[in-house]
């Protein structure tokens, strides 16, 4: 049984604000600290990317590209809105939706909690548990939440809720947001919920920043209720998706580029069972189990002094006590190639005896 903690305005601090690309600024670190997947964009996209810049005197037309959207989550284009990536979509529910009891369970990605802040909210927090392995319990958000956000798969732990048990959140009169920005990540998307219309409430967040690596362009789009969709569309600045990024999301979720991005999700499956054999070779490391995301969450004493050392052998990891729920003992480590993680996990038994096993 789950024993989540709610918190209000004086919850424990939290750099909600850090992310994984501060761990990478100085340069010449190999990145297991950024969720983006490698070698990307493709040389197809860029191209497609290039040759939009010939349209840029004029102002963006997101129509194809919501279009597309639609036709690829089987919906019409009236649940479709395109944003500057998903963590715009944070910042316009927790400023269009009229709210009183916003939820937001952790630990996860902190930029929805940030958002509602911003806007004035006072936020709860459902922490799930470590004994829990993180798993999201139908009991676990309050009954008075009127808006809930989950992330699915979760970032920083990996966890992939079952679909049902998200979908149970669901109420009346309360906003159920699902953050499935990795869940192209996944193969065959078993959990998703983007293209559901029966569950009321829901608001689905989908971003292409990780498949294709597009963190510098900002694109995403959210999928609900066409009611929802307006509000948040109406405080939208005119004009907030730039025609390359509109071009970007038009190919990305055409037929072939879902199936590259399928091949992409089964190779990243079978990197990350590379890395968590890896680690369990290390009596010092402890995986948070199921990891079904494009990175794994692991805990271990010192962890600090650990990402230290490895930045001084060459690679960035990104520091979990920035996440509600988590603490300086946890690391979260981005699936890489099997080079890279050969080099990764030979740099974490140097870095481990630095700082004494």
């Amino acid at each position: 049984m789950h024993t989540p903690t709610e918190t209000g305005p004086d919850a424990p601090a939290h750099d909600l604000r850090h992310h994984g690309d501060a761990e990478v600024r100085e340069g010449g670190l190999t990145d297991l600290a950024v969720n983006v997947r490698a070698g990307t964009p493709p040389a197809w996209l860029k191209a497609r990317i290039a040759a939009s810049l010939d349209t840029l005197a004029a102002y963006p037309d997101g129509r194809a590209a919501r279009a597309a959207v639609a036709e690829r989550h089987g919906l019409p284009v009236e649940r479709v809105l395109l944003t500057a990536g998903a963590a715009e979509a944070f910042v316009l529910l927790a400023r269009a939706l009229a709210v009183r009891r916003p939820v937001v369970v952790h630990p996860q990605f902190t930029e929805p909690e940030a958002a509602l802040r911003d806007a004035g909210h006072e936020v709860g927090r459902v922490l799930l548990r470590e004994e829990d392995g993180f798993r999201l319990g139908r009991g676990d958000v309050p009954e008075d939440a009127d808006l809930v956000v989950v992330g699915n798969p979760t970032n920083p732990t990996s966890v992939l809720h079952p679909a049902d048990v998200v979908a149970a959140l669901a109420r009346p009169g309360r906003t159920l947001v699902v953050d499935e920005a990795f869940m192209d990540a996944v193969p065959g998307e078993p959990q998703a919920l983007a293209g559901r219309t029966d569950v009321p409430g829901l608001v689905v967040l989908r971003s292409l920043t990780k498949t294709w690596g597009l963190a510098g362009l900002r694109v995403g789009y959210v999928l609900a209720d066409p009611e929802v969709i307006g509000a948040l569309e109406r405080a939208q600045p005119l004009w907030p998706v730039s025609s390359p990024a509109l071009t970007a999301a038009e190919a990305c979720v055409g037929p072939a580029a879902l199936a590259e991005a399928a091949r992409a999700a089964h190779r990243v499956a079978a990197d990350r069972a590379h890395l968590l054999a890896g680690l369990a070779e290390f009596e010092e490391v402890r995986v948070v189990a199921g990891a079904e995301g494009p990175f794994v969450l692991v805990r271990m004493e010192r962890a600090d002094e650990v990402r230290v050392r490895l930045r001084g052998l060459g690679f960035a990891v990104r520091r979990g006590d920035t996440f509600p729920g988590l603490g300086p003992q946890w690391l979260r480590l981005a699936v890489r190639d099997r080079a890279t993680t050969g080099r990764f996990l030979q740099a974490l038994d140097q870095a481990l005896t630095l700082v004494g096993r």
